[in-house]
């Protein structure tokens, strides 16, 4: 099996050298860069199968980044970014990134998120059968051909929004997705932005999936950004 390939764009050498060696040793090709430009020039010359990308480089915003590379490739990106405003995770989402982790983080975090972006990435590519075997999480499984959601073996009744919640979700399942991209995907391009639709029909799915809905095991609130279901566990 080819190895997959992973760009750093991060200018502190200490994290670009410590993600480096992580990657390496969980057998990824690496490749790094240190300012914007470089990253752009790697982006466009070695076809980077995902990208670690910081925001604050030394010569441009990666959000600038993002919103160039998104106008001729769908490569998963990934933000690594000290920034925890959520306005500055929602902007980067919107954007275009596929996901956002913020420093300092943990080696099997990284790990994980690269994981989801590249599953979901290849899914899209070879037009695969994910969407007809089912999703499963622990004691949680959603079957896409029949919608049917299952919790430790028992069917869980779900309105047709809250299916179409949880199975929008499920398909992006370990990456962050944001509110509006919910609200758009489920009620439509002309969703109202207001959350409170959302927020109740996520406290009654909580109530139906959740042992306890204040510490969610499947689906968790990314604060002020939006939702993320627990990673697919069938490889």
């Amino acid at each position: 099996m080819p190895k997959f390939s992973v760009l750093i764009i991060e200018d502190e050498k200490n994290i670009q050298t410590f993600m480096g060696k992580v990657l390496k040793r969980h057998d990824y090709r690496v490749l790094s860069a240190d300012t914007g430009a470089q990253g752009l020039e790697l982006i466009r010359s070695q076809c980077p199968d995902i990208v670690l990308l910081d925001l604050g480089l030394p010569d441009m915003n990666g959000d600038n980044i993002i919103r160039e590379v998104r106008t001729w490739t769908s490569t998963p990106i990934i933000v690594i970014s000290a920034r925890t405003a959520e306005r500055e995770k929602v902007l980067a989402l919107d954007l275009g990134a596929d996901d956002y982790i913020t420093k300092p983080f943990g080696t099997s975090e990284l790990l994980a998120r690269i994981r989801a972006s590249l599953r979901h990435s290849n899914r899209l590519r070879t037009d695969s059968t994910f969407y007809i075997r089912p999703y499963k999480h622990g004691e949680m499984s959603l079957d896409f051909s029949k919608r049917l959601l299952k919790v430790r073996g028992e069917e869980v009744h779900l309105t047709p929004i809250e299916y179409k919640i949880v199975a929008y979700l499920a398909q992006n399942s370990g990456k962050v997705i944001t509110y509006a991209s919910i609200l758009s995907n489920v009620w439509g391009p002309y969703a109202d932005d207001d959350n409170k639709i959302l927020r109740v029909n996520m406290a009654n799915i909580r109530r139906k999936i959740e042992d306890d809905p204040a510490q969610p095991k499947y689906i968790f609130t990314e604060v002020g950004v939006g939702y993320r279901m627990a990673e697919d566990e069938d490889d």
